[in-house]
């Protein structure tokens, strides 16, 4: 879409897309001009904007990976987002021989794109063993309507363990509409023994200017963010039990690029802390 800006049906190419931006910070191409002015006025008060979205990304895959590698064959990819590389379903599927992945997401440029590139292979199909993919319509703040459609494709078997990954997308839920309950929600379909991987961006510690960028950009975009403390992400995990992020740390929340790295201290870099994350187990 950069450079010719033809926006496929029920996509508004002057509205910043969190989806796009997302994309854009990574390095994708999947964006349009607005995209592009947006990311260009969050650079002049966040210089480490890519590596915030680099640092959230390392996290999904590190987590996905640790899970896999633990058994963990099912994965519920909530705000999944457009497609790039290393997706979820070839993490899990570079360990783990026949893994499921669901895909789900509400935008509009995800969706077609994802089901363009993310079908599943042939060795995925009805006996194979590669992954298995399916990519689904699908809101937060509406869980039962997505555990139906899972439920209705036969998408994952949700009497076995699933990954629920809720990366960087709470953020996008107000606390009016309390994501706090939706994630519950969703949770409480899941067998023992699954778990949960979210991360969220965080207000605390950022400077005011970059704060104030933030909501000016996103304000205008399809979704606003919400950020929160790093006492109001860890309530998403209440009641489940916490993985130390590395080895040695506490079994709580940490920063996006610290999770899983291989030096915690030399990943603790200023884009990491935007982002506070964690795996849990549900009992």
């Amino acid at each position: 879409m950069s450079g010719t800006d033809q926006a496929p049906p029920g996509v508004d190419p002057h509205v910043p897309s969190p989806a796009r931006l997302y994309d854009l910070y990574l390095g994708g191409k999947d964006n349009f001009a607005a995209d592009r002015a947006a990311a260009r006025r969050l650079r002049q008060d966040l210089p480490e904007l890519e590596d915030a979205a680099w640092a959230n990304r390392g996290f999904l895959q590190r987590a996905v990976r640790f899970l896999a590698t633990r058994g963990v064959r099912q994965f519920l990819d909530i705000g999944a987002g457009l497609p790039t590389q290393n997706n979820t379903h070839q993490v899990a599927g570079a360990v783990q021989t026949g893994t499921r992945v669901v895909y789900v997401d509400n935008d509009p440029t995800v969706l077609t794109h994802a089901r363009a590139l993310l079908q599943p292979p042939d060795a995925a199909r009805p006996g194979g063993t590669g992954p298995r993919t399916t990519v689904l319509t699908g809101d937060l703040r509406e869980p039962e309507s997505i555990l139906g459609d899972v439920i209705g494709r036969d998408a994952l078997d949700l009497d076995e363990p699933v990954a629920l990954l809720l990366v960087a997308v709470t953020h996008f839920i107000p606390d009016e509409e309390n994501p706090w309950d939706l994630v519950r929600r969703l949770l409480k379909a899941l067998a023992p023994g699954s778990h949960l991987v979210l991360s969220a961006a965080t207000r605390d510690h950022q400077s005011p200017r970059a704060l104030q960028a933030i909501e000016e950009v996103y304000s205008k975009a399809t979704a606003n963010v919400h950020l929160r403390t790093r006492d109001e992400i860890g309530r998403f995990f209440s009641g489940l039990e916490m993985v130390p992020p590395y080895p040695g740390a506490e079994a709580a929340v940490t920063y996006a690029g610290q999770w899983g790295a291989e030096d915690p201290e030399a990943a603790d870099s200023d884009g990491s802390r935007w982002s506070y994350c964690g795996v849990a187990r549900l009992p």
